[in-house]
């Protein structure tokens, strides 16, 4: 048991050191050409294990806590990028041409965007360097076997059934068919199947509400999930050159960005639980069974862990990059900052928001354990 903590507790700490300096270094590197003064550049918080200074007298260093990171500019008064407004106004001419708060916004602008960006980027490398290794693997969406007593069974789907759409969405592989189930808010669906009927091909519609199971996924855990009891297994194989890798790369980072933000948009409004919300000893655990289950599943869960943090790094609250984002909108419409007491109470309330946050998505793992 200590030797699988222990595993997971590296895996953990390997893993989102190298998602968070990629997206640590993107905020540093436009900074850097933007002729931004860098004080520190941290991997994780609090005391710091070890660290170097560099020629321009950055501090690199690596500290206690791994669960995040942050670049302190030259202006800023602490990790949060909240200006020290002090020492701000007394600064020399050429001490505010190396302050990130004396900048113009758009140079400000492009320096935080800069962090998700380089997520998102590191995201599309990872998926190109599967599809690249791996090829393409699809799954048509014909039912090679019904589970008895399942929903699909209920409502009379039969073997060699063509799945063309659900719920009005187009169907093209089966890993569609698996996702839109997933996505769904409810669990009434709509199939538009094909069927051979007197040898004729022909179009049926077929409602089914699908049930709820606990299956076993792919970190080996038990979860209750939605299941409608279909099996497919007419798989064909293409390798893929570096190009073909690249464009899939887009295609799987697009989707999976849209099924992050809707399930976002599901948590906000309630149709999902936020129950459902991991926090970092989950992650920590699927970290380690990553790690058992080689290089591949290493890589495919850095680009999950990579993409979620550039897509949350996007909210518009305040301490994150979104919120920054957003008041530097306002400065351009406005043509001016937003008042200095506004953005200090605002950076309080998103602080305390995402703190919250965080306590509760470890109360979640921790019950979850204990269940």
């Amino acid at each position: 048991m200590l030797e699988i903590i222990l595993n997971n507790i590296f895996s953990f700490i390997v893993i989102i050191s190298l998602i968070v300096f990629v997206h640590e270094f993107g905020h540093y590197f436009i900074a850097r050409l933007c002729k931004v003064k860098i004080e520190i550049f941290s991997i994780g918080f609090g005391k710091e294990i070890f660290g170097f200074n560099d020629k321009s007298g950055t501090r690199w260093k690596f500290c206690l806590i791994p669960m995040g990171g942050y670049v302190k500019m030259f202006g800023d008064r602490n990790a949060a990028s909240m200006p020290d407004l002090s020492l701000s106004q007394s600064m020399s001419v050429e001490e505010k041409k190396q302050s990130f708060i004396y900048k113009n916004v758009y140079q400000r602008l492009a320096i935080v965007s800069a962090g998700p960006i380089a997520n998102f980027i590191l995201t599309i490398i990872i998926f190109t360097i599967i599809f690249r290794i791996n090829g393409l693997n699809q799954t048509l969406p014909i039912i090679n076997e019904i589970v008895p007593n399942s929903a699909a069974f209920d409502a009379q789907l039969l073997k060699s059934d063509k799945i063309i759409a659900i719920n009005g969405e187009k169907i093209s592989q089966f890993s569609d068919i698996q996702k839109t189930i997933l996505e769904n808010d409810n669990d009434n669906f709509s199939f538009v199947i094909s069927r051979k009927v007197n040898g004729k091909e022909e179009l049926l519609e077929i409602n089914l509400k699908s049930k709820i199971e606990e299956r076993e996924n792919i970190f080996k855990e038990k979860v209750k999930t939605r299941f409608i009891g279909i099996i497919a297994t007419e798989t064909f194989h293409k390798e893929l050159n570096l190009v073909q890798s690249f464009l899939e790369a887009n295609k799987e980072f697009y989707q999976l960005s849209k099924s992050i933000l809707k399930g976002l948009n599901q948590l906000i409004t309630g149709k999902r639980s936020i129950e459902e919300l991991s926090g970092p000893i989950k992650i920590a655990k699927y970290s380690g069974e990553t790690f058992r289950q080689g290089l591949l599943m290493v890589l495919w869960f850095s680009a999950l862990i990579s993409i979620n943090l550039g897509i949350i790094n996007l909210l518009p609250l305040p301490t994150l990059d979104g919120g920054h984002i957003l008041f530097y909108f306002f400065e351009i419409i406005l043509g001016k900052p937003l008042p200095q007491k506004f953005q200090q109470s605002a950076f309080f309330i998103g602080f305390t928001l995402i703190l919250s946050l965080m306590l509760l998505t470890l109360y979640n793992d921790i019950n979850g354990l204990l269940k």
